[in-house]
């Protein structure tokens, strides 16, 4: 017997657990949403790293981002790329953030590092612990803890619409 179709077209461009990894892998920029005081969404774009499958970013301690999430602690990360429609591939993933302010030494400097090192921040390998200390002194990272992952990869449609 055949594979069988799938029911549907969110079937056909989903991507497996190993495209998403790949796919995130290669994206440099990870737009942020969260809830502002208002209810309207505050969106933002970082660098990022993945820690343990999970991901995690930094920002100034008082930023509005951190504001936000201390309140709301809701959050929606989206990575995406391609130019047209059969080039679109993205996923989004809707989850918590937990938060370690700069008191959390140890994990501050770790996600730091983890940033600096991913995004090639121009910092020679001996000065990166140094770098990374003073990246962290103040500000807060974010570990995203995964509720939802919606993922779409366009270019699996083999040029059908």
């Amino acid at each position: 017997m055949g594979r069988a179709m799938p029911s549907n077209r969110r079937d056909l461009i989903r991507m497996t657990d190993d495209e998403m990894a790949t796919f995130i892998e290669e994206q440099k920029s990870l737009q942020v949403a969260c809830h502002d005081q208002d209810g309207s969404i505050h969106l933002s774009t970082l660098w990022f790293a993945v820690l343990e499958g999970r991901l995690a970013f930094g920002t100034y301690t008082r930023s509005q981002k951190i504001l936000n999430l201390q309140r709301n602690d809701r959050v929606t990360l989206l990575l995406e790329d391609g130019l047209t429609y059969e080039t679109l591939r993205g996923v989004m993933i809707k989850g918590r953030a937990v938060l370690h302010g700069p008191e959390d030494v140890e994990e501050v400097h770790r996600v730091a590092r983890a940033v600096m090192t991913r995004n090639q921040m121009g910092v020679p390998e001996e000065h990166l612990e140094a770098a990374a200390a003073v990246w962290a002194a103040k500000r807060t990272v974010v570990i995203v803890e995964p509720e939802t992952v919606i993922s779409w990869d366009h270019t699996k449609l083999d040029g059908v619409y």
